[in-house]
């Protein structure tokens, strides 16, 4: 029994190396495309790192694998959950889906609040990779741009509406017409010009 339990741990060890070898050759990779991304997600300066470290043996091999991340130029990369904000989590978390995308199937992402506190040319660079990523894989996105509304294959508006007492919550399908009208809206604010009918259509046409 001795000899099994050495001969397997021997097999194990030799696999479990493999692995880790493997796995430091892709966080290489990783990293440098992931902080190549942030450049153009709001996040210029900043840099991302997939450490991988011994850990505990596992069926997962040997290794310890953590995402670190630093938002800005001139800090060091801590923990991505511990330094993140939310929005910078989105799309992290985004940038890693596609650029995952590209070897190997990823499951369906839902993504919210993925275009928070960004503006300029951004939005933009959010939906072509969000875009990207529903060209092979389920996506779903709550957003709040038009922009990113417009690269949508489907659109869906969630709204919220007094039924006696209660508060009710629905989802809709839209159809072109009615996409055109959310996104003027999105674009405009309330009231709904032929110039922001205009602009939306000019979005929709570019997608």
């Amino acid at each position: 029994l001795r000899a099994r339990a050495e001969a397997a741990r021997a097999a194990y060890d030799a696999l479990a190396k493999e692995l880790g070898t493997a796995r430091h050759k892709a966080a290489a990779s990783l990293s440098r495309q992931v902080t190549q991304a942030m450049q153009t997600l709001a996040m210029s300066g900043g840099k991302f790192e997939a450490v991988v470290q011994p850990g505990e043996p596992g069926v997962a091999g040997a290794d310890l694998v953590e995402f670190r991340v630093a938002g800005h130029a001139g800090t060091t990369p801590r923990a991505l959950a511990k330094v993140a904000s939310g929005g910078e989590l989105a799309r992290i978390s985004l940038a890693l889906s596609v650029i995952a995308s590209r070897a190997a199937r990823v499951p369906p992402r839902t993504y919210d609040d993925v275009d928070t506190g960004v503006g300029g040319p951004v939005p933009e660079v959010v939906a072509r990779l969000l875009r990207e990523l529903g060209n092979f894989h389920q996506v779903l996105c709550v957003t709040h741009l038009p922009q990113v509304a417009a690269c949508g294959n489907v659109h869906y508006e969630v709204e919220k509406r007094q039924s006696g007492s209660s508060t009710v919550s629905g989802v809709h399908l839209l159809n072109r017409t009615g996409r055109i009208d959310e996104i003027a809206r999105m674009l405009g604010g309330i009231e709904i010009t032929a110039t922001t009918r205009k602009h939306a259509r000019e979005m929709l046409g570019n997608n």
